[in-house]
């Protein structure tokens, strides 16, 4: 137990409530992600591979299998005017633009917001969102608790009936 004048410290109290917050929201490192020893993932060793929805992006899982409930990260690289039609995912997620220009429109907002390396959006899951690229290419790193899956508006929109 500590002692009581440590309370007065505010910086302790608000360590302590956040501790106590992770803890209870499951914020905390899970068993999910847990390894058996530390592991360095450098970019320039990454091995991209073809996106098996997103036809012509290429993909590299960093972290977990997005087939199991655990948490996944992501990344994804998308082409010069590349375009994700309307869809929803059944997680929440984060998601982090790393290099290029990322549009993202939620909705029926065809306008969308223009995001620059180091922006990030957050979805609640099955959120309708579409996202696309310009001029240039784009990486974005993913973030969400698996099992991964993508689900079109307009299933016609979908890229592996094509």
């Amino acid at each position: 137990m500590l002692p009581s004048r440590i309370w007065r410290f505010p910086v302790f109290r608000f360590l302590a409530v956040a501790v106590a917050g992770c803890l209870a929201t499951g914020f905390a490192v899970t068993a999910s992600v847990a390894q058996e020893a530390m592991k360095v993932i450098k970019a320039d060793e990454l091995v991209w591979k073809e996106h098996p929805v997103f036809k012509g992006a290429q993909t590299v899982i960093l972290v977990g299998d997005p087939k199991k409930a655990e948490t996944i990260i992501q990344r994804v690289k998308f082409p010069p005017h590349y375009k994700v039609p309307p869809h929803t995912h059944p997680y929440s997620e984060v998601v982090t633009v790393l290099s290029g220009t990322y549009w993202n429109a939620m909705g029926d907002d065809q306008k969308g917001n223009a995001l620059k390396p180091g922006s990030i959006f957050t979805l609640p899951a099955n959120h309708v969102h579409l996202t696309w690229t310009e001029d240039e290419e784009v990486i974005v790193q993913v973030n969400f608790t698996g099992p991964g899956g993508v689900s079109f508006v307009n299933p016609d929109d979908d890229p592996r009936k094509k």
